[in-house]
Formats: structure tokens, C-alpha cells, sequence
């Protein structure tokens, strides 16, 4: 058990330690990116990379992710209120498609839940190590809809890929006119890894979850904290609708607080001693309780535990602890999620500088006026280990503000 900041990032840079974390989840996980080790980790990270670069961030964050914010919250702020934890995987789904690369033809309200029925069943697949149910006959259920999922979403959005990929192959479509998304990149490159159908399948699973759930979770967190750090702070109230630095520092903070998964997990290939002089016997199952290295009070403070926005980390150091894992772990879609860390002392607004689709969906809802709706108090998930909220319900404003509707 790793509980040290220091020994931790030991561990996650270790490259004869390999993730260990999902095989319960097998039916889900395997051969998916994160499950995957040396050098056939890196052929599928150097494929995938060509997705995630800076000039999609941005495309994302600034040019579609506000317009999916503005169309998801309208029905919600017009009834006055709503669940943020359905609201948050609903919002996050919709860019989540975009960025995996499933299509949704139809695209109204039906369909959007289909998709998310179906994410649900890959989220509990991913961390069955944490579930309090029977793991065996869930895998069975899981690995039933994976494939329902597939005909009824990936087939026909793996068709119009290969349709659109002839077409530049003929040339009579630009390159740059292709999907932005991981599938095509896979359909593209991945023929010369020899991936497999159902390797491709579960990658694509594996990517729209953890963009969906990841994020959403971040979300509804973030704003838990925001409201009742601000609650104590009444006259700080406004910075969470007009200081978006402000609201990625209170994101970042979150993250660091409530990491997506509370621990990490890798076993030993061979017999290894870290830097710290601990010996880890060839087979170990080593356990990072990240919630603990990430209020390491040496670290991060002697307040540690508690979420302050305004902390200063050490140099070389992240806000965000080690939630994002490090080494060549690090999470791929890291600065989509949670934007670019800004640079130190920076205290207003950065030319360029990207805040995150969390931090904009965060302060979207601060704009409408989001608050805790006193008739329903907040629930914790029985179902699982990680700590997670079943239901959040909040009261919103009826209508935008103008500076919002701008």
C-alpha cells in the first residue's frame, strides 16, 4: 500500500510496473488503452495521440462544447431545476460520442438515452473491482449489452468511417475533412497493430465511458464543493460566474480531492526497488491510495484535506495531485477534461489558455444560478466502493442571465 505523494509518483513511473487496477473488469477492459503495457501501449498511444492534440482542445472547448452546454441546460433551466448527476453524464455524453467517434444519427432525446442505458452498463464494467455485487453474473449482463451496443451504435458509425476513408483514399475527400475521433484514427492506423474486432470495440466502449463518466463525476463534485466553499464566503460568490480561472482552480482542487478512481493499481513484473528503497517482489499487486497521497500534508499543506482553491502546490507539483496518474499512464484526454494548468501566479484571464470542458460546464451552471435544492437533499450510491452521488438535485434559474445568453 503506497500512501506517500513521493513514493506514489515512484510507482506510477515504474515501467516494470503495469496497471492492475481493471482486471475484474476484463469484460470491458481488456486490451483497452489504459489496460495495455510497454510497446504495445505505445503504438496504440502514439495512434490515439493524433486525436488529442492542442488544436482539437481548442476546437472543443471553444467553437462546440458551448453550443452542446447552452442546448442541454435550456429544458432544464426552463422546469427551474434538475439532478446533476443525470445532467452532468447527459452533458458530458454529448461531447464524449464526439470525441470516441459514435455517431447519433437520430439525435433527439430518445436516442441520447439508449446511449446513456448502455454507458452505464460499461462504467459499472470498468470498476467491478469496487462493486458490492455479484461480479461474475454482471460481467455476463455487461459483456450481453456491449454487443447490443454495437449493433445497435458502433456498426453503423464504424460504416460511415470506412465510407468517408475510401473517399479520401480516391481523393475525393480532404483528410482534414474526416471525423475528429478516436474510431477513425483507429480505422485509419490501427490496421497495421492487427487490432481486433473486439479489441476495437471495447477501446471504443472504454473511451466513451471514461469521457462521459469521468467528467461528469468531476462535475457534479466540483459543484458540491464550489457551493459549499462559497456558502461560507458570501461576498466571493460571484467569481464562480465570472472568473473562469477561479472556477479551473476549483475544478483542479475537486480532482485532487476526489480522484475518479480512489485508488490506483499496479503489479510487479519483476522484482523492483524505488528510489525510496522499497522492494516490491515480482508479482505484488502494489495499491495507491491516491486519496490519501493527494492530502499528503507535506505536499499540499497542513490543510490539505480540505478544498481551497486559492492553494499554492510545490513546484513540480500538479493542482491536481496525482489523480491524472503520471508516467506513461498519464490520462490521454487530461487537459480536455480538466484544461491546461495555468501558469504560476497567473490570477485572471490567460490569452489562449485552455480551462477545460469541466470548468466551462461548471461555470455554466453557476450562471444559472445553480443551488442546492433544500426538499432533496444530495444521496450517496449504495452500489459501489467510489464514493460516488446517485442524486444531486439542484434548483436553477428559469431563464439565463444576459451575460449568459452573450
Amino acid at each position: 500500500m503506497i500512501s506517500s505523494f513521493a513514493e506514489a509518483r515512484e510507482v506510477y513511473r515504474e515501467r516494470d510496473l503495469r496497471q492492475g487496477l481493471y482486471d475484474a473488469g476484463a469484460v470491458v477492459m481488456d486490451g483497452v488503452l489504459v489496460n495495455l503495457h510497454g510497446e504495445e501501449h505505445k503504438q496504440r498511444r502514439r495512434i490515439e495521440n493524433r486525436t488529442f492534440r492542442r488544436a482539437t482542445f481548442d476546437h472543443y472547448e471553444n467553437d462546440l462544447f458551448p453550443g452542446v452546454v447552452e442546448r442541454t441546460l435550456a429544458p432544464h433551466a426552463a422546469n427551474g431545476g434538475t439532478d446533476l448527476v443525470s445532467f452532468g453524464h447527459e452533458l458530458m455524453l454529448s461531447l464524449a460520442a464526439v470525441t470516441a467517434g459514435v455517431d447519433r444519427p437520430v439525435g433527439d432525446a430518445e436516442e441520447t438515452a439508449r446511449l446513456h442505458e448502455y454507458v452505464k452498463y460499461f462504467i459499472e464494467g470498468a470498476t467491478l473491482v469496487h462493486s458490492n455485487r455479484d461480479r461474475e453474473e454482471r460481467s455476463a449482463i455487461i459483456a450481453e449489452q456491449l454487443q447490443l451496443w454495437r449493433a445497435d451504435f458502433l456498426a453503423g458509425s464504424i460504416e460511415r468511417r470506412r465510407s468517408l476513408l475510401a473517399r479520401v483514399d480516391e481523393g475525393t475527400l480532404d483528410e482534414n475533412e474526416l471525423p475528429r475521433d478516436i474510431l477513425t484514427a483507429l480505422l485509419r492506423y490501427g490496421p497495421e497493430l492487427g487490432l481486433e474486432d473486439a479489441v476495437l470495440t471495447r477501446e471504443i466502449a472504454f473511451f466513451l465511458l471514461a469521457g462521459a463518466h469521468t467528467s461528469a463525476t468531476a462535475f457534479t463534485r466540483a459543484i458540491d464543493h464550489t457551493l459549499s466553499w462559497l456558502a461560507a464566503r458570501p461576498e466571493l460568490a460571484e467569481l464562480a460566474r465570472n472568473d473562469r480561472l477561479f472556477v479551473q482552480r476549483c475544478v483542479h482542487e475537486t480532482i485532487r480531492l476526489n480522484p475518479s478512481s480512489p485508488t490506483g493499481m499496479r503489479r510487479a513484473l519483476r522484482s523492483i526497488t524505488l528510489p525510496s528503497g522499497r522492494a516490491i517482489p515480482e508479482g505484488t499487486l502494489v495499491i495507491i491510495d491516491l486519496e490519501r497521497v493527494n492530502r499528503d500534508p507535506s505536499v499540499f499543506g497542513p490543510d490539505a484535506a480540505e478544498f481551497n482553491p486559492h492553494r499554492v502546490t510545490p513546484e513540480g507539483v500538479a493542482p491536481f495531485g496525482l489523480s491524472f496518474a503520471a508516467g506513461m499512464h498519464v490520462c490521454i484526454g487530461q487537459d480536455l477534461a480538466g484544461g491546461v494548468v495555468p501558469p504560476r501566479g497567473a490570477t485572471d484571464a490567460v490569452d489562449g489558455h485552455l480551462y477545460g470542458l469541466v470548468s466551462i460546464a461548471v461555470q455554466r451552471m453557476f450562471r444559472a444560478g445553480v443551488r442546492r435544492d433544500p426538499a432533496h437533499p444530495p444521496e450517496i450510491d449504495a452500489s459501489t466502493q467510489r464514493p460516488y452521488w446517485s442524486r444531486y438535485q439542484v434548483l436553477l434559474d428559469p431563464q439565463p442571465d444576459a451575460e449568459a445568453r452573450a
